[in-house]
């Protein structure tokens, strides 16, 4: 099943799994203390980020290319807050229907990198163009967070091969500063966790989850933020 098939037909499993995962709040709030902030969600999802951001914020827009995911967004935020200061809109990043200096600060959460891995014809193209749009919709003095995967199923950092290119570039070319954190999946057994994450990340980490009998599944993330 390709990972459009995954977002579009699997929306809630993908749901249930990432919601195992920490509150990246904290670590967001260190880089840019965002209350009053009007905030882009690039690549929203399920609402892995907005659910933290949205209580805080002035206001909230809700980026994807999948409608299902932004579907779960909208329900969530629904029934977890009695405000609306969010909108959903199904957008490929590289062009937002956002106006120009629009928003104080762009979060993304591992989503850029589906459009400029190595493995894409046009991937270093598509990232020129993903910055070149975020730039345009960011207000001078804002800024960007993005969030990407280190490797599953490892305790230090081990990125896809097919990302490395695509993380120097956003040091080399963008200017982002980095770091990386530990963003694992706790689940209730060892049986949850492959049920939970086999759909997604295939029978290579159900075959460590069972070898190590893990009940937490390591995971490691890169965070890349430039202040504009």
């Amino acid at each position: 099943m390709s990972i459009d098939e995954i977002y579009g037909q699997q929306a809630k499993a993908y749901e249930a799994m990432v919601s195992k995962q920490p509150d990246l709040s904290k670590i967001i709030r260190e880089l840019k203390p965002y209350e009053g902030l009007d905030v882009l969600d690039l690549g929203a999802g399920s609402g892995r980020i907005s659910m933290l951001l949205a209580p805080d914020v002035r206001s909230l827009i809700c980026t994807d290319i999948s409608e299902p995911m932004l579907h779960i967004l909208d329900e969530k935020l629904f029934e977890a807050y009695d405000f609306r200061n969010w909108t959903t809109v199904v957008a490929d990043h590289r062009i937002l229907p956002v106006d120009s200096s629009s928003v104080d600060l762009i979060v993304s959460g591992w989503s850029i990198s589906y459009l400029a891995n190595s493995g894409e014809e046009d991937g270093r193209e598509n990232l020129r163009l993903v910055m070149a749009e975020l730039r345009r919709v960011l207000r001078p003095g804002g800024t960007m967070i993005i969030l990407e995967t280190m490797g599953t199923g490892t305790e230090t950092p081990n990125p896809p091969h097919f990302l490395t290119d695509y993380y120097a570039g956003l040091e080399q070319e963008y200017g982002f500063s980095h770091r990386w954190i530990r963003t694992d999946y706790v689940f209730e057994s060892v049986e949850e966790a492959q049920r939970s994450t086999g759909f997604f990340f295939g029978q290579a980490l159900t075959d460590k989850i069972i070898a190590n009998q893990w009940s937490t599944v390591p995971e490691c993330a890169g965070i890349w933020w430039r202040h504009f």
